[in-house]
């Protein structure tokens, strides 16, 4: 007689046969319950590179939402697929992709990546001014600084070319309550704009600028659908020089797509970034 128990053996003609533990295998019954494997579920970051075994298209994702997900492969070819159970293959074996986890939302963000203060009227402007060479020049500044000037109360005005600049700051009086920050155009070394600046430099006037002819080039070109803005010849007034290699008609119809492209600092250059910011925290201190 056999003994029972775990791993007990019992000999029949000879051989040895093992008893198995069979609980939970039958229903009641007596059909075989089948144990259903566990599909792993993977969030459908972008990058993410995944097959889908029906189709054989293989690809990485590029969009995702509830109803579906996008994936493009190598080629460039994209195809749209429905987020379903075990739908796709991910590092060879099935999964099922869901839409990624948000983050937690931060504050908002003005345009320029200030903190936006919410709910707050426009603060009784300073006697303190920024200065910039023309109307673009101001249009722009407004279109990426307007929230953080309007909290703080600075007022921007165009100065229409810096050939009487020195003038112009003496009979605006800077004063220790009464700074003035200018913005130049082609702030290079041995440049006259660089020579008016040093004539009016002082602790109570700051002028910054950026090394680009004009404040259109500022914006990176890639923001106005272009590799590179042209190269105007010397003696050529730069607007219009641009206007017509890139057959943007008028000066006027090119500074309409160029400021109407600026979304945020993003959209500009490093250095133009810098010298409004640095004016900024000049006039408010």
């Amino acid at each position: 007689m056999s003994r029972s128990g775990r791993g007990s053996r019992a000999r029949q003609n000879g051989s040895v046969t093992r008893a198995y533990d069979y609980r939970g295998a039958f229903a009641a019954d007596g059909t075989r319950i089948k144990a259903r494997k566990q599909i792993p579920e993977v969030a459908a970051e972008p990058g993410l590179v995944v097959e889908d075994p029906a189709s054989g298209f293989c690809g990485a994702v590029v969009a995702v939402d509830t109803r579906g997900v996008t994936l493009e492969d190598r080629h460039g070819g994209r195809r749209v697929f429905p987020l379903r159970p075990a739908a796709f293959l991910f590092e060879g074996a099935p999964a099922t992709l869901v839409v990624p986890a948000r983050a937690p939302a931060g504050p908002a963000r003005s345009a320029s990546g200030s903190v936006r203060v919410e709910g707050h009227s426009a603060r009784t402007a300073r006697a303190a001014r920024i200065w910039v060479e023309g109307l673009h020049d101001a249009e722009l500044v407004e279109r990426v600084w307007g929230h953080d000037l309007r909290v703080e109360g600075v007022v921007v005005e165009p100065m229409h070319g810096m050939d009487d600049l020195a003038a112009a700051v003496a009979e605006f009086g800077p004063s220790p309550q009464r700074r003035l920050g200018v913005l130049v155009d082609h702030l290079v070394e041995g440049s006259k704009e660089t020579r008016a600046a040093a004539a009016v430099a002082g602790p109570h006037v700051l002028v910054t600028g950026h090394p680009y002819v004009d404040v259109w080039e500022a914006v990176k070109p890639s923001v106005v659908g272009i590799r590179a803005w042209p190269k105007v010849p010397r003696g050529t007034d730069w607007k219009t020089g641009v206007c017509e290699a890139l057959r943007w008609g008028e000066p006027a119809d090119g500074a309409r797509r160029v400021l109407g492209a600026v979304r945020s600092y993003r959209d500009l250059e490093t250095p133009l970034i810098g010298a409004v910011e640095q004016l900024i925290d000049f006039v408010t201190t």
